[in-house]
């Protein structure tokens, strides 16, 4: 029942027509997935996760995302992957439940409007995950979501 709350889509951060990543994002996680060029070898590219920065590149080059982050990451936790040309990042957020407008602090924040859809998304997660055995994934809020860190006491923890 989980996965039916799972992100349906990406969200693409792009800088002017250029895509410089897609992302999504759960209550524990922001996922950062950043085509690669094929003609560079894969074991020539990095990525340093920092607690609220991240760095991305080819070594000897400049770096090709070099920002900080909308929120703190747990770095223990947080790791990068390549799989069919594709640069996975996984961050651990330090926060769980929050909502991020975007994972690199000001650039490609969601509008007003898929922020609260995210939000409402994460709600539902939330309550997904503190009641195994009920499925959430057609229920609706009506009004303002509430913040699923702090509803009701806050995200227990286990």
């Amino acid at each position: 029942m989980a996965e039916k709350l799972a992100p349906e889509k990406r969200h693409s951060f792009f800088h002017g027509s250029q895509k410089v990543f897609e992302w999504d994002q759960t209550l524990d996680e922001v996922n950062m997935y950043i085509t690669l060029p094929k003609e560079v070898p894969t074991k020539l590219f990095y990525c340093k996760i920092q607690s609220k920065h991240v760095e991305v590149g080819i070594k000897g080059n400049p770096p090709y995302l070099n920002h900080d982050l909308s929120s703190p990451v747990k770095t223990d936790s947080s790791f990068w992957t390549i799989e069919d040309d594709i640069l996975h990042i996984t961050l651990q957020k330090r926060d769980k439940g929050q909502t991020w407008p975007s994972p690199i602090a000001g650039q490609g924040q969601l509008d007003p409007y898929v922020a609260d859809l995210e939000q409402k998304r994460l709600m539902l997660q939330r309550f997904q995950e503190e009641n195994p055995g009920f499925d959430f994934s057609q229920a609706q809020f009506s009004g303002d979501c509430p913040d699923p860190r702090t509803f009701m006491g806050g995200i227990r923890s286990d």
